[in-house]
């Protein structure tokens, strides 16, 4: 999983560094990334899933319904 992390959220990219922020920032990428593959109406790759949510406000329900 931590392919998909750096690939579909550039998760090397940030910077969170005080107390627990890169901590509890890498759960929630981690559940996102859990959702995203979860949904299988949509035949894109977990980058293109998350770029769709956030294009689509209908999208991002269903994705955070399951």
């Amino acid at each position: 999983m931590p392919r998909v992390l750096d690939v579909a959220l550039r998760e090397d990219h940030y910077r969170a560094r005080e107390g627990y922020a890169a901590e509890n920032l890498g759960v929630l990428r981690r559940i996102a990334v859990n959702l995203l593959k979860q949904e299988k109406s949509s035949h894109r790759a977990i980058r293109g899933k998350r770029l769709k949510a956030g294009w689509n406000p209908a999208y991002l329900l269903k994705v955070l319904r399951r």
